[in-house]
C-alpha cells in the first residue's frame, strides 16, 4: 500500500511595508546642507506621511467646486456651516507677541538684498514671500530658507556683484511673517515615496512650511516673536482645517504649547470669500486674521466664470478698482467678519511704486497710494500692504490718522455692513475692454513671465510692482475675452490672430539680450491664453517644464 505524498508546502507571501521616505532630487549647493538636514529632512517626511492624501484631496475638493460654478451654480454662503456663523461667541487666538500692530506691512522675496532692505524698511511686518513674489527655482527655495535663518539669528549680510555691501542696521526690525507656497503647487526637487511605494513631487506648502518652522521657530520663541505664517490661496475652511492639523503636528513635534503659530489667510479665491467665518473657526487656535488679497481674487472670479457668458467678463484690468461693488462688497465682508471674532482684518498691495528718477511718476504713486490707504484705515482695516520702502511713511500716516496710538481697530465692529451673496458676484462696471487694455495684458504677462523664468517673482513694470498674480490676471482676460468673443471699443475683435500679432509685436520691442527668455515666455503665455483648455494656474506647466533642475 502506497501511502499518499503530502503536497509541497508554500510559505504564504509577505509583504514588507517600507516606511515613507523623502528624497533630495535637486542639486547641492553652497551652504544647502545646513537647511537640508538629516532631522529637517525626517520633519519634512512626517509631515508628507501624515498630510499628503489629504492634501490631494483638497485639491480634488478646488477642481469640483470649479466644474460646478462654470455649469452654473453660483457659490452661496453654506447651510451645513450656518451654525458657525450665527455662534457669536468664539473667537480666535489673535495677534502673537510682537504681531499686536500691523498698520504698515511690507511684502517681498527673500533673497538675501531684499531680505535686508525689508528688515531696514521701518514697516512693522515684513510678508517674507516664498510664494508669488518668488520665482519657485531651486536656488530661490533654499536660498531663501538660508536668508531668513541668518536673519533671525542676526548673521545676515550681502555683498552684490558690484562690490556694495547690505546688512541689517535698524534697531528695531519688522515682525517676520512667512508666506509659504499655496497647496497646489510641487516642489520637484524634493520626491516622496509613501508606505505603499507610491512616489510623488513634495508638496510646496509643507516644504516652504516645514523647512522654516524647523529651523526658525524656537528661535523666533527666543526672539520674543514667533513662528508666523501668511496662508495662500485657500478655497474652503476644510483646506484651513488642513492647515491647523499640520501646525497642531508640527508644535507637538518639535515641542512647544499649543497655538504658538499664528496664520494670517488671504481671501483670495472667490470660494474663500463665501468662508471667512469658517476658516477663522477652523483656524481659530492659531489664527491671527484675513488679509485682502485683491490681485488673485480678481484672478479666481475670471477662473470661476470664464465660461459663463457676456455678464461675468470685465473690461481693462485698470478698471477693476477697490470700489467696484463686487470689490468693495468683498473687503467690508471681510472687515466686519475678522473684527467679530477679534481677528485682524489686513488691505492689500496697491501696485504703484516710486520711481526715485523721475519725480512725477514718484508723486503720482504717492497720491494713489494715500487715497488707497485712507480709503482701507477708513473701512476699519487694521494694517495694510506696501511693495516698496518709500511708501511705508505715507500708508503709515494714513493709518496713523485713524489709530493713533492705537495697535489696531479690531473692536470696531462693521454692523452697518449686510453683503449677500448677489453682492459678491455684482460684476457690473460699465466699462469696455480698449485696445490698449488687450496690448496691456499681453505685454505686461510676457515680460513678467520672462523675468520669472530668470528668477524673479517680484518685478518692476511700467511703475508698478507685479508678481504672478498680474500675470494670471493677463492671460485670464486674454483667454476669457477671446472664448466670449469680445471686441474691443474700437471695433477690434479680440480672436488668437489678432493676440498673435500683439505676441510678435511685444517680442519686437523687448530689450533683448544674451540669456533672456522671451521665446520661451511667449511660449508659455500662447500655451495659457490661447489653447482650448484653460490651465489652472499658468505656472504649474511652467516650471515643470523649464524650473526644474537635476541633481
Amino acid at each position: 500500500m502506497t501511502t499518499p505524498t503530502a503536497p509541497p508546502t508554500t510559505a504564504p507571501t509577505q509583504t514588507i511595508q517600507q516606511g515613507p521616505t523623502l528624497t533630495v532630487t535637486g542639486p547641492a549647493r553652497d551652504r544647502f546642507d545646513e537647511i537640508l538636514t538629516p532631522d529637517a529632512i525626517a520633519f519634512l517626511t512626517e509631515l508628507h506621511h501624515r498630510f499628503a492624501n489629504r492634501r490631494h484631496d483638497r485639491l480634488a475638493d478646488r477642481m469640483r467646486r470649479r466644474f460646478e460654478i462654470g455649469s452654473g451654480h453660483d457659490p452661496q454662503f453654506r447651510d451645513d456651516t450656518r451654525h458657525i456663523r450665527e455662534d457669536a461667541d468664539w473667537r480666535v487666538a489673535g495677534a502673537g507677541p510682537r504681531l499686536e500692530d500691523r498698520r504698515v506691512e511690507i511684502t517681498g522675496p527673500t533673497d538675501p538684498k531684499m531680505t535686508i532692505n525689508a528688515l531696514n524698511s521701518g514697516a512693522k511686518v515684513w510678508l517674507a514671500d516664498q510664494e508669488d513674489a518668488t520665482s519657485p527655482t531651486w536656488q530661490n527655495v533654499i536660498g531663501g530658507q538660508l536668508s531668513l535663518r541668518d536673519a533671525i539669528r542676526g548673521e545676515l549680510s550681502f555683498t552684490s556683484a558690484e562690490g556694495k555691501t547690505y546688512e541689517v542696521t535698524a534697531e528695531e526690525t519688522p515682525t517676520i511673517v512667512m508666506r509659504p507656497r499655496g497647496w497646489h503647487l510641487v516642489e520637484k526637487h524634493l520626491t516622496f515615496v509613501d508606505r505603499t511605494g507610491r512616489s510623488m513631487a513634495a508638496s510646496g506648502s509643507l516644504v516652504d512650511f516645514g523647512l522654516y518652522f524647523f529651523h526658525n521657530a524656537k528661535a523666533l520663541i527666543d526672539n520674543g516673536r514667533g513662528p508666523y505664517f501668511y496662508i495662500a490661496k485657500l478655497e474652503s475652511s476644510e483646506e484651513a482645517k488642513l492647515w491647523d492639523d499640520v501646525f497642531t503636528f508640527a508644535e507637538e513635534y518639535i515641542g512647544i504649547p499649543h497655538g504658538t503659530i499664528r496664520a494670517t489667510v488671504l481671501i483670495e479665491t472667490l470660494p474663500a470669500a463665501f468662508e471667512m467665518d469658517e476658516i477663522l473657526y477652523e483656524l481659530r487656535d492659531h489664527c491671527a486674521g484675513l488679509n485682502a488679497g485683491r490681485w488673485d481674487y480678481i484672478f479666481s472670479i475670471i477662473k470661476n466664470y470664464r465660461g459663463r457668458g457676456a455678464r461675468f467678463v470685465l473690461p481693462d484690468r485698470s478698471e477693476i478698482t477697490m470700489t467696484v461693488p463686487f470689490m468693495r462688497a468683498y473687503t467690508e465682508l471681510l472687515v466686519k467678519t475678522c473684527h467679530k471674532r477679534g481677528a485682524f482684518a489686513i488691505g492689500g498691495m496697491s501696485a504703484f511704486i516710486p520711481n526715485r528718477r523721475d519725480p512725477e511718476v514718484t508723486q503720482s504713486a504717492i497720491e494713489k497710494v494715500s487715497a488707497d490707504k485712507k480709503r482701507e484705515a477708513g473701512d476699519g482695516f487694521d494694517g495694510t500692504w506696501v511693495a516698496h520702502p518709500d511708501l511705508i511713511p505715507t500708508a503709515r500716516a494714513e493709518f496713523d490718522a485713524v489709530l493713533g496710538d492705537r495697535p489696531n481697530q479690531i473692536d470696531r465692529q462693521r454692523d452697518d455692513v449686510h453683503v449677500q451673496a448677489s453682492d459678491l458676484l455684482d460684476l457690473r462696471i460699465g466699462r469696455p475692454i480698449t485696445s490698449a487694455g488687450v496690448r496691456g495684458n499681453v505685454s505686461v504677462a510676457i515680460r513678467y513671465i520672462e523675468a520669472w523664468l530668470r528668477g524673479l517673482g517680484a518685478v518692476a513694470i511700467d511703475n508698478l510692482m507685479e508678481d504672478a498674480a498680474t500675470a494670471e490676471i493677463s492671460r485670464s482676460q486674454v483667454w476669457q475675452w477671446i472664448h466670449q468673443d469680445r471686441s474691443t471699443d474700437d471695433g477690434t475683435r479680440i480672436t488668437p490672430e489678432h493676440i498673435e500679432e500683439l505676441i510678435t509685436e511685444v517680442l519686437a520691442n523687448a530689450t533683448r539680450s544674451a540669456g533672456d527668455r522671451f521665446d520661451d515666455a511667449a511660449e508659455i503665455f500662447r500655451e495659457v491664453s490661447l489653447g482650448t483648455e484653460f490651465p489652472a494656474f499658468l505656472t504649474l506647466s511652467a516650471y515643470s517644464k523649464f524650473l526644474v533642475e537635476e541633481d
